[in-house]
């Protein structure tokens, strides 16, 4: 079946036109999608999230392994259901995990991937919980094997994943703290349930996360500034601790004494969510389906949705984010801009 000879399978939305800055995003008109498969959806996107790898796809630029519209979660409702589609019907109020597509009026997306909207909450924040919900239970209880009473350190503690992972484990009864780059952000933090938050600019911060376990250590650190940080994260680790690294920063290679790595029987790791087979992926959805969304449907664990964009403005929304003075997330509001017939 050719989508072109389905209307509702076109859409309109910001493309990758060359690797650059911010200006490479251009509008464009009459994007053609491609039919849905009986275990997929087509949504109607009301609302898209922005994160970091949509800048780091931006400055690589266009590749055939991706789509070049970026965006990577959004919530609208469902235009769509495929006959495999399960507990998913035409005009449900949904967000989802995508595989690009997400800057447009319309996106595909895997039915295992996609979640009813939790009730009491907005589609506006809806858009921002899958990236951050997949991100958080695959690097902490999938990557880093996070176990029962055990103590986490976030490097990035009022970003998206951090503000979200901090209040997921949090709930879960792990003792946060985080760093911040500022003392705003620190006050962040602990109004959203950091258990001890420092200021890396400011602080001895490993001497600070010592002092707070009591000089054991934590056991799981998320470092999403690339290499930074590679000898004070072995010093703040706990014996038989993780280090799990979400971001390859600016290529920087992982530099640190291989002594204490040894002794403490440290484990250094890190993770790519985007790679991961739909399989994998479908697997944390049960259980966020299990455990994360009846949080955030009692109201224990709420997405940050600190800044908004129209669509036309994505180009701003990524160098606010890159910047690096955004806290919580950014989202663009898609609504309202009507697809082509």
């Amino acid at each position: 079946m050719d989508a072109t000879n389905l209307p509702d399978l076109r859409a309109d939305g910001l493309v990758i036109r060359a690797p650059g800055g911010p200006e490479v995003l251009r509008w464009t008109p009459g994007l053609d999608l491609p039919v849905p498969a009986p275990d997929e959806v087509l949504i109607d996107v009301a609302w898209a999230g922005v994160n970091r790898h949509d800048c780091n796809q931006r400055r690589r630029g266009p590749t055939p392994a991706h789509s070049d519209v970026p965006g990577l979660e959004v919530s609208g409702t469902v235009r769509r259901a495929g006959a495999r589609a399960g507990h998913l019907r035409v005009g449900d109020a949904v967000c989802a995990l995508v595989d690009g597509g997400g800057y447009a009026t319309r996106v595909v997306a895997p039915a295992a991937l996609t979640f009813a909207v939790p009730p009491g909450l907005a589609l506006r924040e809806a858009a921002a919980l899958p990236e951050a919900l997949f991100t958080v239970w695959h690097n902490f209880f999938g990557v880093a094997a996070l176990g029962p009473g055990e103590t986490v350190l976030i490097h990035g503690g009022t970003s998206g994943v951090g503000s979200l992972a901090l209040q997921l484990l949090g709930a879960l009864g792990h003792r946060v703290a985080v760093t911040c780059g500022n003392a705003a952000k620190v006050a962040e933090a602990r109004t959203l349930g950091a258990a001890a938050a420092f200021d890396y600019r400011t602080q001895d911060w490993v001497q600070a996360a010592l002092d707070w376990t009591d000089g054991r250590g934590v056991d799981v650190v998320l470092d999403m500034a690339g290499a930074a940080h590679a000898a004070r994260n072995v010093q703040v680790l706990a014996r038989r601790g993780r280090l799990v690294h979400l971001s390859p920063g600016d290529g920087a290679d992982f530099v640190a004494p291989l002594r204490p790595i040894l002794a403490k029987e440290l484990r250094i790791t890190g993770s790519l969510l985007r790679p991961l087979p739909l399989a994998e992926k479908a697997l944390i959805a049960e259980r966020l389906r299990a455990v994360a969304l009846p949080l955030v449907a009692a109201g224990r664990v709420r997405p940050w949705v600190s800044e908004v964009f129209p669509l036309a403005e994505a180009a701003q929304a990524h160098a606010r984010l890159e910047s690096g003075q955004a806290m919580g997330k950014l989202v663009l509001e898609v609504r309202g801009i009507a697809p082509r017939a």
